[in-house]
């Protein structure tokens, strides 16, 4: 299980963003997170990936305080909404998968073998995003936080990434926790949808 346990975490001092957010994703569990721009949807996801350090509270993954994990891909692992920022333009689709995985390798359901020798300019936004997903999945988290991966794409798109997405995951028994505003989408796939206003 990953669990949120009364964390607190502020950008600045005085001004918390969180205020005591508790929340759990079981294993293979898919959960919303819903909210309006600016209540601290998308820092809570960063706290559990580790990347914030709660001011108070902890990060459980499966019974493990995430403050004291060492070495190698963390547990947890995030994919941000703008995939071209989180990649090197030089680099090819192949080395960017490489960094988590086999070079070469992509992920079955994600990733066409035709794009291992494309730059990411050389795809689509959509196609971009799955390339992210796949690395982050190459790491073989246990979690994974998904933070509006889809806003950005056309429903025909979006659909498509969210069907091959979930049975990824299901198949490896990897919880989600789903970052959006968008709360239709939430409900067509999430297990459970969370009030991001009142976790936090």
């Amino acid at each position: 299980m990953l669990e949120l346990d009364d964390v607190w975490f502020a950008h600045r001092p005085g001004d918390p963003v969180l205020r005591g957010a508790c929340l759990t994703v079981d294993p293979g569990e898919v959960v919303g997170l819903v909210g309006p721009s600016g209540c601290g949807k998308t820092t809570l996801g960063r706290v559990a990936c580790g990347i914030h350090r709660p001011a108070r509270g902890r990060v459980v993954v499966d019974g493990a305080d995430l403050a004291r994990h060492r070495g190698g891909p963390r547990p947890v692992q995030l994919v941000a909404q703008d995939p071209f920022a989180a990649m090197n333009p030089r680099w090819r689709v192949g080395q960017v998968l490489a960094e988590a995985g086999p070079p070469g390798r992509a992920e079955p359901g994600l990733v066409e073998e035709s794009w291992l020798d494309r730059f990411p300019h050389e795809i689509s936004g959509g196609e971009l995003q799955r390339v992210s997903l796949a690395r982050a999945l190459l790491a073989s988290p246990r979690y994974l936080v998904a933070d509006e991966v889809s806003a950005s794409l056309d429903p025909l798109t979006q659909a498509a990434l969210w069907r091959d997405l979930l049975a990824v995951t299901r198949e490896r028994g990897v919880g989600m926790l789903v970052v959006s505003h968008d709360a239709p989408l939430l409900a067509e796939v999430s297990d459970r949808v969370l009030d991001a206003e009142r976790v936090a």
